[in-house]
This record gives C-alpha cells, sequence and structure tokens, in this order.
C-alpha cells in the first residue's frame, strides 16, 4: 500500500506539517501511526477521498502514475485564477475566453497551493486579500520553490499601491489594480505568456 508522509502533503496542501497532524487527530484525514514511532503515515487512497472531499484537484500521478500535466496543445497556456470573490473569477474568466488558453479556478490561497502543484499553471493572476493564505503568502510559495520558478504572477487587487508594489518586490512579475480594464488585463497576460516562451 502506497502511504505518503505528512511533509508531502503538506507540500501539495501549501500548510505546515502541524496542520496535517491536526486533521489526522480530529478525523478530517484519516491516517495511522507507525508501530513504535509516532510518526503518522496516510495512505494514497485516503488522501485522494480526502481531496474529494474537499472539492480539490486530483494531482493526476496519485490517479494513474503519469506525468501530472494535462494533455493541451504547444501553443496553449493554462492560467489559474485566484480569487475569493466569485463574480471577480467569473469576470476575469470572461476576458480569458477571448484567449484559446486553459482557464482554471481557486478560491483561496490553500486551493491555490494544491492546484499550483497539480495542475502545472503557466501564469496566476492572483488576488491578495484572501481568508486564510493571502495572496502575499501564496507569492512566497512560489519563489521559494525552485521547480516553480518558471511561474509567471499577476496580481489583480483592490489594496493601494504600496500594497501592489509590496507583492511585486517579493515577487509578483505584475500587480493591476481593481477594478480593470478588460483589454488592459489581457494585455499584461499576453506579454508575461510571450516572455515565458523566450
Amino acid at each position: 500500500m502506497k502511504t505518503l508522509k505528512p511533509s508531502e502533503i503538506a507540500e501539495y496542501c501549501n500548510v505546515h506539517n502541524r496542520t496535517i497532524s491536526r486533521w489526522i487527530a480530529k478525523g478530517q484525514l484519516k491516517g495511522h501511526k507507525l508501530p513504535g514511532r509516532g510518526n503518522y503515515r496516510v495512505a494514497v487512497s485516503d488522501f485522494i477521498n480526502f481531496l474529494h472531499k474537499q472539492q480539490m484537484p486530483v494531482p493526476e500521478r496519485f490517479l494513474t502514475g503519469a506525468s501530472d500535466k494535462k494533455s493541451i496543445s504547444s501553443n496553449q497556456k493554462r492560467i489559474l485564477i485566484i480569487d475569493d470573490e466569485a463574480a471577480v473569477r467569473n469576470a476575469v474568466r470572461r476576458v480569458l475566453r477571448k484567449t484559446d488558453h486553459d482557464i482554471i479556478v481557486a478560491e483561496d490561497g490553500f486551493q491555490a497551493g494544491v492546484k499550483i502543484i497539480s495542475e502545472h499553471p503557466n501564469l496566476i493572476i492572483l488576488d491578495l486579500s484572501m481568508p486564510g493564505i493571502d495572496g502575499y503568502g501564496v507569492i512566497d510559495f512560489v519563489r521559494q520553490s525552485p521547480e516553480l520558478r518558471h511561474l509567471k504572477i499577476i496580481v489583480l487587487s483592490g489594496l493601494d499601491i504600496s500594497g501592489l508594489n509590496a507583492a511585486v518586490e517579493i515577487g509578483a512579475d505584475d500587480a493591476l489594480s481593481k477594478p480593470f480594464e478588460n483589454d488592459n488585463l489581457l494585455n499584461h497576460v499576453n506579454s508575461l505568456l510571450e516572455e515565458e516562451v523566450i
């Protein structure tokens, strides 16, 4: 039976190891202790069940053993919209429909961490003010992970200019204010995706 360490699950879910231990202790995530030791292990099947209950994506490697990346054309990119407001997510998605890119969404920083790892987006459009793990935390997570170094980040936030500048200082590639102009957002998205190809 294939099992996972709490540290591996924490990496997928973008939370601290202690959070995983609390989930197990509360029965939210099924796990077992190794004989003679206090270390937890979680069966992959139980982790998949947990992700389904939380309505979170299951990394394809757990389902097929194959590469995580979905089959998309060489010119098509994957864009992840991260915002806790459904109206904003939908507005951004409508703008991006003008492209042929694959659009996915996350409702908060926790879900974003899982989708960044499992879906391998080329670019994320990120709100800063979200409950739990905020946008700054997501930026920090991405920039601290060598395998995510290529990921482009556009901040889209209602915070003032100092908040936007702070996001760029810690690693965002670009920052735009809400409310946004459709063509302006599209131009910034296209510009960053063209940089990624170079």
